[in-house]
């Protein structure tokens, strides 16, 4: 009897990741978390993103690593009316805790 083993490969950008991002400049009152949460949905992307109350943007991204990076190069330029002064990211480790993208309300 012989068994074969079939080697099951991911495929490219199938890697599934996690990022944290923190944006600051002109990132609130101009609907950068609202076209955060479309562009996630988009990239099939779950997580979160808020305002913080010293007026940075907080986000947290899950999804293949081909997405998550999509999403991050355009979090760096944000929406049409954003003005990014800094944008800082710490890569974690997937936990796969989102169903869904949310935009969260702290303030």
């Amino acid at each position: 009897m012989f068994f074969f083993r079939k080697k099951i490969e991911q495929k490219k950008g199938e890697e599934k990741m996690r990022v944290h991002i923190f944006v600051s400049g002109r990132v609130q009152g101009i609907f950068f978390r609202e076209n955060t949460k479309k562009k996630a949905e988009k990239l099939a992307i779950s997580g979160w993103v808020k305002n913080l109350r010293d007026g940075r943007l907080e986000a947290v991204f899950e999804g293949d690593r081909e997405n998550i990076e999509k999403m991050v190069n355009w979090a760096k330029k944000g929406p049409i009316w954003a003005k990014i002064d800094d944008f800082s990211l710490v890569w974690e480790d997937y936990q796969g805790e989102f169903k869904e993208f949310s935009i969260e309300y702290d303030i």
